[in-house]
């Protein structure tokens, strides 16, 4: 029976239009047949009524939207494609209207497991961008959807959405040609351009510029959903949209900033690697000026391992030359005590690190005026005791901020900044205790600077005698005792690398050693005459101490 309305309406076509109220009764009841095949016959009866009375059928079309869409999540998956057609011909021939009451239901089909239903969606909002009568109202309904068709697993599905987009943008540019007159003869593509992409045309990306504001309100909402799929989607088509919107980024760049903080602490690792790149575009097309400002405002205030994680994408997205001016201002926030002092979170040192490397790769031989700031970084991140298993990777990295000021190795940093790294972890030392960070970084400084810290003998044993005195916190005492007797035990190679440490051995002796040897009851002050005894035997043994000396 249907078969044959469907033969009627093909064979009939206007003339059908007295009976339209009858055939769309009908309609509505076998779209929710029990029977998929009534169902699909139904679909293709819906099509057959919209091409044969376009004129009339719009007066209808509305009471046919709520079946198709009861079906359009059918088991099978050639009742979904065709209820997907059906709904495309109701809306193209019917009432521009019904576009809200089927769009979430459209969108949800872009989750299908079966790459014909999704192909069969981007086919439909193809068609309605190219010719639905009032789809000027609907651009940032649809274009989004549309846009997701681009990270289809299937490559034809990508394809076709590329196709349909590209003369979406090129009719768009021919009906607004007046209004782009300008930018069509002057307008100059971006120095700057990530690689291996190719850029949108003018149509496409005015289109998406045009209805930005609209479209990321709503996105930024679904970025952080919490379904994983929606999630994912998002954060794919976030970057599509920001590739398309250029500089016209900048205007939306707090409501971004803000999601993107959030996203990028998703557990999804696919959610963290598209938020990244998107991250990454904002560095490519927004100025510094605005991107880092935002950042570094943020990052000072509640320092966060997601700003970080922000910062270094925005850092590796960007030019180098458009960097160069706001180095100081980068490598300042991240020494500053209360941001790379903050937390001993292993993944909070892991993003200080990945920020001084993509600063390092980026910015290459201008890292030159930040070198101390990078320095203080990954001094900071090596003390750390639970990132420990970082210290390769922050050797690593001193080596490339070597390499890119053409020194000789790390130790040629720790000897260009011996005397400043000392005086840094030194401001405070009086009030050290065994829980402060400086004395973790004056431990590195000591340790890994090798021969480099015998340049700096007055700074270090200057703070030796003030944190060793018997009224200052035991558990330190322990650790510098410890300190003390690793460097001594390779004298020459360390604290005595320059022939200078005989002229401190008489403050070693009396006011750090003596005073620490006299008896007093507890175990602690046991342990520390113990240490402190290991120093002077170290000391003698040392090879620093002629026998006559000795």
């Amino acid at each position: 029976l249907l078969q044959l309305l469907g033969l009627l309406l093909r064979r009939c076509g206007a003339s059908m239009a007295p009976y339209l109220n009858d055939v769309v009764r009908i309609l509505q009841a076998t779209l929710l047949d029990d029977y998929a095949e009534v169902r699909r016959e139904s679909c293709r009866c819906v099509v057959a009524c919209a091409q044969a009375m376009p004129e009339h059928f719009h007066m209808q079309s509305e009471s046919l939207i709520k079946p198709l869409m009861q079906t359009i999540s059918h088991q099978h998956y050639r009742v979904r494609v065709d209820v997907i057609q059906a709904t495309g011909a109701v809306i193209q021939s019917g009432n521009g209207k019904s576009v809200d009451d089927v769009l979430s239901h459209l969108a949800q089909r872009f989750f299908d497991e079966i790459p014909k239903v999704r192909q069969a969606v981007i086919t439909v909002i193809g068609e309605w961008l190219l010719h639905l009568r009032d789809r000027y109202s609907f651009f940032h309904k649809l274009v989004p959807l549309l846009l997701s068709g681009f990270t289809d697993e299937i490559p034809e599905n990508m394809e076709l959405a590329w196709s349909y987009w590209e003369k979406i943008g090129l009719q768009w540019e021919k009906e607004n040609d007046d209004d782009l007159k300008d930018k069509i003869d002057f307008s100059l593509a971006p120095s700057h351009y990530p690689q291996g992409v190719t850029r949108p045309g003018l149509g496409c990306r005015e289109l998406v510029s045009r209805n930005l504001y609209k479209i990321l309100p709503g996105l930024c909402h679904d970025i952080t959903d919490w379904v994983e799929g929606t999630r994912v989607k998002a954060s794919q088509l976030l970057c599509i949209l920001l590739l398309h919107a250029e500089d016209h980024i900048t205007q939306h760049m707090e409501l971004l900033l803000r999601t993107l903080y959030r996203a990028c602490m998703d557990e999804e690792k696919n959610v963290v690697r598209n938020c990244l790149k998107a991250a990454e575009l904002i560095g490519t097309f927004v100025s510094p000026k605005v991107s880092l400002k935002l950042i570094t405002s943020a990052f000072e205030k509640t320092p966060m391992p997601s700003h970080i994680m922000i910062l270094t994408a925005v850092i590796r997205g960007s030019p180098k030359e458009i960097l160069k001016p706001h180095l100081t201002d980068i490598g300042n926030a991240l020494s500053k005590e209360e941001n790379c002092q903050r937390s001993e979170e292993v993944f909070y040192m892991e993003q200080l690190l990945s920020c001084a490397q993509a600063l390092i790769e980026v910015c290459q031989e201008d890292c030159k005026e930040i070198s101390l700031q990078l320095m203080k970084v990954l001094v900071t991140v090596m003390a750390i005791p639970s990132s420990q298993h970082l210290k390769e990777k922050v050797e690593e990295t001193m080596s490339s901020l070597a390499e890119v000021q053409q020194l000789d190795g790390f130790l040629s940093l720790y000897k260009q900044h011996i005397t400043q790294l000392m005086e840094w972890v030194s401001v405070s030392h009086d009030c050290w205790t065994c829980f402060s960070p400086e004395l973790l970084q004056f431990t590195v400084i000591a340790t890994h600077s090798g021969p480099v810290v015998g340049e700096a003998l007055h700074d270090f044993i200057h703070i030796l005698k003030t944190c060793l005195q018997p009224n200052k916190d035991s558990q330190m005492r322990l650790k510098l005792f410890a300190l003390l007797s690793q460097l001594l035990q390779k004298g020459n190679e360390t604290v005595n690398s320059q022939g200078q440490f005989l002229s401190y051995l008489e403050t070693v002796i009396k006011d750090i050693l003596a005073p620490n040897l006299q008896w007093h009851a507890g175990r602690t002050a046991a342990a520390i005459r113990t240490t402190a005894v290991s120093c002077l035997w170290a000391l003698i043994h040392c090879e620093i101490l002629s026998p006559k000396e000795v």
